[in-house]
């Protein structure tokens, strides 16, 4: 007999292998012809061409894909940026829920906004997707993932989501992906910002802020709170978790930044985030189980620029997660401290010989708990570096890192990645990456269900993108088309034999391999359209079938319009079927939800929105047996000078 991580039974933050398909690509190849060839349809005009009387766009600056900053249109990588516009128009949206509608992002959550939420990047595990808040992990060492359930959006600026290996740059976890999430930062001009609103389920949120300078000393303050009634989870009274009372939840958080350049090419910087989350859940009759999270980072850097060609940036920082469950056993605490330092150099190379980034970190994770662990500390040193050439219409970029962990040994991780702009529309790319996931405290240590000789999960990446822009008569149409394998190895799965004694091992292995297709178009009207569809076949390469929670196809449709000062959205989120438990057996049916969105400008600086999410009230679910919600309308104001 064997128990697999992914079973209903088991918490969202337990690991299963990971999936991907073959079957899908002869249809993906086809569609994405499709794409391109509408894409290059009519008279194109230049790569910089916008729509006619319309300013041109600025190039969203990305610092994840390589460590360094570098315009979007210039990446090698896979990369999304959601901006600040698109983070307010979530309301009270989780944080999982605003990832649900990018490329490559399926999700899973048990129940409302503050319930155990995770993400699929490209088909992994939720722990093989590393999140980071300003540069620092934040995550919990025993089950070896992220909270981003507590993860504020009221304190995000940005968000870049980086598909594909990545632990050549940022070391373990990074198996699909990286999502970093950039807090609010200071400005030139000295302005506040307030909003509120309510909805169902009797949600309120309040959000406050102040941002400025004072001399050179740049500053930003943000503070906010949410409280919902929330909904009952689980629905089917059969359920041994059920318990008919609602799931509701509240949040304080509150973030800071300081930014002080001191001189010509010195800056020193701070930044500080926490929310403290409460969020009642189902664990049976009789009882109001509940998980108190905290999350907290803090970081301090010093930018110098040594020489003309040479920029020098040491950091230090926390990134803590810190939870507390209530039940009717007891109370359980995994609190996990990781201190991380960095010192990471940029140097601009002579003549085309591109630029070179070497860096040394250090993280020192620390997990207390009333757990009887064996080791509940491990260290981890690591050396990179990074180089960029672009030559003519060809760019390369290397990476290569060595991690050396106090608990697991050494791992080197390497990728490779080349462009060329065929033309002033088109460009292809192509890379190679591998990456690893350490293994939990909870996989080494947890008494009576670990094995202390795990050795990390490996993958191997390869994938191919086709990139194309179009501009004519006032629109402007970019469309693009990725194709990846990501072969992962020595995945570590739970199960139990014929005496019941259980423990992990690695034993599984998967190939991740799909499709994901793009599309924005902007109008001279004003109206923007942005899809995207993935077509993988995620799949147990010992078994041959589907990986749970995640499906063959999964797409995301937004079109916007302004009618004068209000401005109308659609967004339309669209999977197919799924399973939730790793022998196909619990079915998960496909399904697809619309949700509007309405902005009014009342005057300069003054928002009034409503958001309505589901609004044909479909049924359907994340996880098996947990409910999401129904339709749901939340509305209020803005005021940003």
């Amino acid at each position: 007999m064997s128990i697999h991580p992914s079973s209903p039974s088991a918490p969202v933050g337990v690991r299963a292998p990971i999936p991907v398909p073959s079957r899908s690509a002869a249809r993906a190849a086809s569609l994405s012809a499709l794409v391109l060839c509408l894409a290059a349809a009519g008279p194109a005009s230049g790569q910089g061409a916008t729509p006619a009387g319309r300013p041109p766009a600025l190039d969203p600056i990305v610092v994840t894909a390589s460590r360094t900053a570098q315009p979007l249109l210039e990446l090698l990588a896979d990369v999304t940026v959601i901006g600040a516009d698109e983070i307010a128009r979530a309301g009270v949206s989780s944080l999982a829920e605003l990832l649900q509608r990018q490329p490559g992002v399926e999700i899973v959550q048990n129940g409302g906004p503050a319930a155990v939420s995770g993400v699929f990047l490209r088909g992994a595990n939720r722990g093989q997707t590393l999140v980071l808040v300003d540069g620092l992990r934040v995550g919990s060492s025993s089950a070896g993932s992220t909270t981003l359930e507590a993860i504020p959006l009221d304190q995000i600026e940005r968000i870049e989501v980086l598909r594909g290996p990545a632990s050549s740059l940022y070391g373990a976890d990074a198996i699909g992906g990286v999502i970093q999430v950039f807090t609010r930062r200071g400005g030139k001009d000295l302005t506040g910002s307030v909003g509120a609103g309510y909805g169902t389920y009797n949600t309120a949120a309040a959000t406050a802020g102040v941002r400025g300078s004072a001399g050179p000393l740049a500053f930003a303050v943000q503070a906010g709170g949410t409280r919902s009634d929330g909904f009952n989870a689980i629905v089917d009274p059969r359920n041994f978790s059920y318990n008919d009372d609602r799931d509701g939840y509240t949040s304080q958080n509150v973030s800071a930044s300081l930014d002080l350049p001191w001189a010509d090419g010195q800056a020193l910087s701070a930044s500080y985030l926490r929310n403290r989350l409460n969020a009642q859940y189902d664990g049976g009759p009789g009882f109001d189980e509940r998980t108190i999270t905290a999350v907290e980072t803090w970081r301090v850097a010093s930018v110098n620029r040594l020489a003309p060609w040479w920029t020098s940036t040491l950091s230090a920082g926390d990134g803590i997660d810190d939870s507390r469950s209530q039940t009717a056993f007891g109370d359980y605490t995994f609190d996990t401290t990781q201190r991380q330092y960095t010192w990471q150099n940029d140097f601009t190379l002579p003549g085309e010989a591109g630029a070179l980034t070497l860096g040394l970190e250090r993280r020192e994770e620390r997990l207390a708990t009333e757990a009887a662990f064996a080791v509940t500390a491990r260290d981890t040193d690591a050396v990179f570096g990074v180089w960029r050439v672009r030559i003519g219409d060809q760019a390369l970029q290397a990476n290569l890192r060595r991690d050396d962990s106090s608990q697991y040994g050494g791992r080197t991780t390497g990728a490779i990645a080349w462009g060329w702009r065929v033309s002033p529309n088109w460009r292809i790319t192509a890379g190679y990456g591998t990456a690893f996931k350490a293994p939990t405290f909870n996989d080494l240590y947890y008494p009576g269900f670990s094995n202390p000789d795990l050795v990390p999960e490996t993958s191997a990446n390869v994938e191919a993108g086709v990139y194309a822009t179009a501009a004519w008569d006032g629109v402007r149409v970019d469309a693009r088309a990725i194709g990846y394998r990501n072969q992962v190895k020595r995945l570590i799965v739970f199960g139990c034999d014929a005496d019941f004694n259980c423990r992990p091992d690695n034993v599984d292995q998967a190939t991740l391999e799909g499709v994901t297709l793009g599309l924005d178009a902007t109008f001279t009207a004003g109206t923007t359209v942005t899809a995207s569809l993935d077509l993988a076949s995620p799949e147990d390469d010992r078994t041959g079938l589907l990986l749970p929670r995640r499906a063959r196809e999964h797409g995301a449709l937004t079109i916007a319009h302004p009618f004068g000062p209000v401005r109308v959205g659609l967004e339309f989120i669209a999977s197919g079927r799924r399973y939730d438990d790793p022998a196909n057996r619990i079915p998960l049916a496909g399904y697809g939800i619309v949700n509007l969105t309405a902005e009014w400008t009342v005057q300069r600086g003054i928002t009034l929105f409503a958001r309505a999410d589901n609004v044909f009230d479909r049924d359907y679910e994340l996880a098996a047996g947990y409910a999401t919600g129904g339709a749901r309308v939340y509305a209020g104001l803005r005021w940003q000078p």
